[in-house]
């Protein structure tokens, strides 16, 4: 037992490392960390892995040209191996379906004797000195305490920073979090008349040739050929204004005559770190959602027989804490495509600023082959010893994330943090302290 708060909490678990969120990057690192011979455990909110990507129905992952390396490359391979096509050929995308990547990590992370706690929420720390030794959770069971030797925070929100007084900021110049997304799906879709209907009317956004995967897209004065159907729905009342503001829908591999929609965008609301906002987005973007989805089976061909089959269960939130670590990542790095003795993970994304306010003139997009490396220092604080971050949440400003921040990229900073916990135990080096050039050494030799 611990004493905490007044009250006296069992011990549930004693490990080397806990993982704070099983998301995109908490899955990476769990599964680096676990392999290199830690007693790791997972805390996840929720009971399924994959955060965003699974919960909040964020497929497919955005195209990169850095090869996928590692662990990343196997879970790839598992999605090929359950029969889930990842690759279609022309865009670099890595497409899955959010039940086959549920399922996958959970066997990966089983595999390598990685422990998971399902339907847990960190509220707090205990430290002694600059050191965290327990993570107070709440569980089913009531609160309890996990001590542990290393925390990798992969809980987006940088949980872990803001309990131990890691210092982190958020949002742009004034404050403002990028936009926030409610996506969710639709099934019954009649898939080849889809695809006719719009290669017909002459869209060129897809390109892709392959007739098992196909992208379909409107935004406003972009000339996409359906924005005149979604004008056809404002005038007739069944879309408003805000509908039409993004579209965007791909298919889904093992999923027949499924659609995942990269939309709507929440209007207006700023603050992703307001409870109350958050609540408000999910109220608004299933209004929306209702309204697109019987729009799109009243007028778009191929949706007559359509029905809307899952919401997603979490918001798309794209921004809300970014950690103020040893090294602040800018887009003065993303221009001079920077490089770093400590690099543990590279990037090629552009800036992908969901701005509610509108974008403003943004670094230009990389040629192919082209590219910026993450060091290790932009993972790790001054303040605490043990713990390191991997998530949207490392140490960058608000328009370096929105460069950093896809999903490809986030499970090469896992596969680092958990590496790093690892050597930190190996060597007897608080994380804080440990030479980044040795972790990125440890890597390419892994590759």
């Amino acid at each position: 037992m611990i004493h905490y708060a007044g009250h006296d909490l069992p011990i549930m678990r004693d490990v080397d490392c806990v993982v704070v969120g099983g998301g995109t990057a908490g899955v990476t690192a769990a599964f680096a960390a676990a392999r290199e011979g830690l007693d790791t455990l997972v805390i996840e909110k929720t009971i399924a892995l994959g955060g965003t990507q699974t919960n909040a129905l964020v497929s497919p992952m955005m195209p990169t040209h850095v090869q996928p390396r590692g662990i990343n490359r196997l879970i790839l391979e598992a999605l090929e191996t359950r029969g889930v096509r990842t690759d279609d050929g022309t865009t670099n995308c890595r497409w899955f379906n959010v039940e086959a990547l549920t399922s996958v990590t959970e066997e990966l992370l089983d595999q390598a004797g990685c422990h998971i706690l399902y339907d847990a929420v960190v509220i707090d720390v205990v430290k002694e000195q600059d050191r965290v030794t327990y993570l107070i959770v709440q569980t089913c069971a009531g609160l309890v305490a996990i001590g542990t030797k290393t925390v990798i925070d992969a809980s987006a929100d940088a949980v872990i920073a803001r309990v131990t007084g890691i210092s982190v900021v958020s949002g742009d110049v004034d404050g403002h979090n990028q936009q926030m997304t409610f996506r969710f799906e639709m099934g019954g879709i009649d898939l080849p008349r889809v695809r006719s209907y719009i290669l017909e009317l002459g869209e060129t956004f897809c390109r892709i040739e392959d007739p098992d995967f196909f992208e379909i897209v409107m935004v406003p004065g972009k000339g996409h050929v359906l924005e005149t159907l979604f004008r056809q729905g404002l005038e007739a009342g069944e879309l408003r204004q805000d509908d039409l503001k993004y579209f965007q829908a791909f298919t889904q591999p093992g999923k027949p005559g499924v659609f995942s929609f990269n939309c709507p965008h929440i209007p207006r609301l700023t603050d992703t770190t307001d409870p109350f906002v958050r609540s408000e987005a999910v109220r608004i973007g299933r209004q929306m959602i209702q309204r697109i989805s019987q729009f799109l089976i009243h007028r778009l061909p191929g949706f007559e027989q359509a029905f809307l089959l899952k919401e997603a269960t979490q918001l798309g939130v794209r921004e809300s804490y970014r950690i103020q670590g040893q090294y602040i990542l800018s887009e003065v790095d993303y221009a001079k495509r920077a490089r770093f003795v400590d690099a543990i993970a590279r990037g090629d994304w552009y800036v992908d600023v969901h701005s509610v306010k509108g974008d403003g003139e943004l670094p230009k997009k990389y040629e192919a082959g082209e590219y910026y490396e993450i060091p290790y220092r932009s993972l790790v604080s001054h303040e605490v010893e043990n713990v390191i971050f991997a998530g949207r949440h490392i140490s960058s400003t608000f328009l370096m994330q929105a460069s950093l921040r896809i999903q490809p990229t986030l499970r090469d900073v896992g596969e680092a943090a958990g590496l790093a916990a690892a050597v930190s135990l190996q060597t007897g080096t608080a994380l804080r302290e440990l030479d980044g050039a040795m972790v990125r050494a440890r890597l390419e030799v892994m590759q």
